[in-house]
């Protein structure tokens, strides 16, 4: 990549998005790009993954085709494109016949520089063909763990993109994903031929995320009283585990004057539709929804996601919890956990189609994010070490580093894990869940037996302890990255220690987790504790996010003139300006249009559009 090259994805970076430097892995991704080469790219939410691929779309000759599984993600970044000044459209079942003929028009005229489609619609002949006639800038295939049959969001159509490498040889492919394990990114890399892709991944730590995980005890009130910190105007997702707990708790919201819609699968699709569209159009609005709700929702300015019952994998949890925040401000996770959820999911398990060694792997899952409920130990630690990522705590951001409530009677468990871990590494290769749990016990059942497992020394170590608390032992060192299960291409299952297994091996560390009937400290010892670790809490957060003051009635008239804007324009909000870039102007003040295109998220269509509109909000406040 040329240096000329480099100055122009600087320069549409500024005139087109508003943005001065690149984040992170984004300048290099943009260069393996532009540059003509395959890029398989894994950033969290937020990171800023759609601007890898649309602006090597805009600098490259040619049409970037995006491959996007839901019609609401494709007329969301369209929207949002078209608002920059981007030359985007979309062609999926939303658009009337003339709709699309019309596009196509445009598409083999050479005049977009990005089209987004469905997988489906990309595999039909008539779109293959448009294909065969147009210059093609790249293939970015968004949200590419739906190929992975070990991913959440399997979709079979996705494992039809693997032509894009055979058939267009010499246009570059970038699959984009915000959440993927080991084997996730094994089956993309196979199902779509990327084999040359240069792999970009970056941390997965959201550092503006606060996660907060606490046994229910009244889970009404702990809801109440968690979302009474944040301004009316601020959005959430609460998201609950069955359709009667979403329209009972949406119903609860109500009546304590909460702007509260539903969201799920017995809901009518005009219903659904209604509700998201006032989700994302208007402020204030919590969504109460199961996990029908959230992917392909790009809103940035969402304050809290609150689960009230458990999810059913860490990479769930992880995944919907990334839906805050997107815009970089502060934004709190909480988790209601109680242990009878993860037999209802179990159950569900049980009850679906899936293949036998699916419904293992989604067991092990429940158990993993029921031992992270049940762990004291730091939650982004434990959450990025189950992405293959290093994390030394405190993070200083979480319920356990923020020394909130604990429990008083907390459980040292380092005894049975030194066991556990070390029945791991004698026997890990013989190991699958059940052998663990059972040579642990003792108990010579007919596969140990079989396996001549019931001879071994370890047979028994930990008998004095029941198979139930054992259990909880193994689900919490496996949500603490201690253990890890893998998996054979043969469907073979068994444990294998990771290197944080070592200092609890060596008694350097201990494991502590909640008791079975988790109690919590008097109000007068929590107080204790916050005053002893308030100065870690706030020392993260001002490094982070302190960004100066805001002047409050100049931060509302700009709120204010942002939403009658949208309004008459239809879009939300967000897509005239984040709150960031508003804060930012409130903050400086800019008294031309050229300073007030120094600040962030203003590029030069913006500043046609807005510029003077928002000059004299403030030159009237001055």
């Amino acid at each position: 990549m040329t240096g000329d090259t480099k100055q122009v994805s600087e320069t549409v970076l500024k005139k087109y998005f508003g943005y001065e430097s690149f984040r992170g892995e984004q300048k290099s991704i943009i260069e393996q790009l532009v540059s003509g080469n395959d890029a398989l790219v894994l950033m969290p939410t937020g990171g800023g993954k759609s601007l890898c691929y649309q602006i090597p779309s805009i600098v490259r000759k040619g049409t970037g085709v995006i491959i996007s599984p839901l019609i609401s993600l494709m007329q969301d970044q369209v929207i949002t494109l078209k608002e920059n000044g981007v030359k985007a459209a979309y062609l999926n079942s939303s658009l009337s016949l003339s709709e699309s003929r019309s596009i196509e028009e445009e598409l083999l005229a050479g005049e977009l520089d990005m089209i987004y489609v469905a997988p489906e619609r990309l595999v039909t002949p008539r779109f293959l063909k448009i294909l065969e006639q147009i210059d093609l800038a790249l293939f970015a295939i968004d949200e590419a763990h739906c190929v992975s049959t070990w991913g959440h969001d399997f979709r079979p159509e996705y494992r039809t993109l693997s032509f894009l490498t055979r058939d267009f040889p010499d246009v570059p492919k970038i699959a984009l994903t915000a959440t993927a394990d080991k084997l996730t990114r094994k089956d993309i890399i196979r199902e779509l031929n990327l084999n040359k892709a240069k792999v970009f991944l970056s941390s997965f730590d959201r550092t503006n995320l606060m996660y907060s995980i606490k046994p229910k005890t009244k889970e009404n009130q702990q809801l109440f009283k968690f979302l009474d910190k944040f301004e009316d105007y601020e959005s959430g997702i609460i998201y609950c585990l069955s359709r009667r707990k979403v329209n009972e708790v949406c119903t609860k919201l109500r009546s304590k004057g909460v702007k509260a819609y539903a969201y799920h699968a017995g809901l009518s699709q005009s219903e659904r539709r209604e509700n998201q569209e006032r989700f994302l159009m208007e402020e204030g609005v919590v969504m109460v929804a199961t996990i029908a709700f959230g992917m392909g929702i790009d809103k940035p300015d969402v304050r809290f996601v609150v689960h009230m019952d458990m999810p059913r994998s860490l990479e769930s949890y992880y995944q919907e919890t990334g839906r805050a925040g997107r815009d970089g401000d502060i934004s709190d996770c909480l988790l209601l956990f109680g242990r009878k959820e993860a037999a209802i999911l179990k159950h569900m398990i049980r009850k679906s189609d899936a293949s036998a060694s699916r419904k293992n792997l989604e067991n092990l899952q429940v158990e993993t994010i029921l031992g992270l409920c049940e762990s004291l130990t730091c939650r982004r630690q434990s959450i990025l070490q189950n992405f293959d990522e290093d994390f030394v705590a405190p993070c200083g951001f979480c319920d356990i580093c923020m020394d909130g409530e604990f429990p008083e009677d907390s459980d040292d468990i380092t005894e049975k894990a030194i066991l556990a871990l070390t029945v791991v590494y004698r026997l890990g290769k013989d190991l699958h869940y059940n052998s663990l749990i059972d040579i642990l016990c003792g108990d010579a059942t007919h596969v140990l037996v079989r396996d001549g497992l019931h001879c071994v020394p370890e047979f028994g170590i930990g008998k004095k302890w029941k198979d139930v608390e054992w259990k909880r032992v193994i689900r919490i060192l496996m949500a603490l990255g201690l253990i890890r299960m893998e998996f054979e291409p043969s469907g073979k299952q068994y444990f294998k220690l990771s290197h944080l297994s070592i200092p609890v091996l060596k008694s350097e560390e201990k494991v502590f987790a909640r008791p079975m009937k988790s109690q919590v400290v008097s109000k007068v010892k929590r107080k204790t504790r916050k005053k002893r670790t308030a100065k870690k809490k706030v020392a993260r957060v001002k490094k982070v996010f302190t960004t100066g003051p805001v002047k409050t009635d100049l931060w509302n008239a700009l709120r204010e003139k942002r939403a009658n804007l949208a309004k008459k324009r239809r879009i939300p909000a967000y897509k005239v300006f984040h709150d960031a870039t508003l804060r930012e102007m409130a903050r400086r003040k800019p008294a031309t249009l050229e300073e007030l295109l120094e600040i962030n998220g203003i590029g030069d269509v913006k500043l046609r559009k807005y510029g003077k509109i928002f000059l004299e909000i403030i030159q009237a406040d001055n």
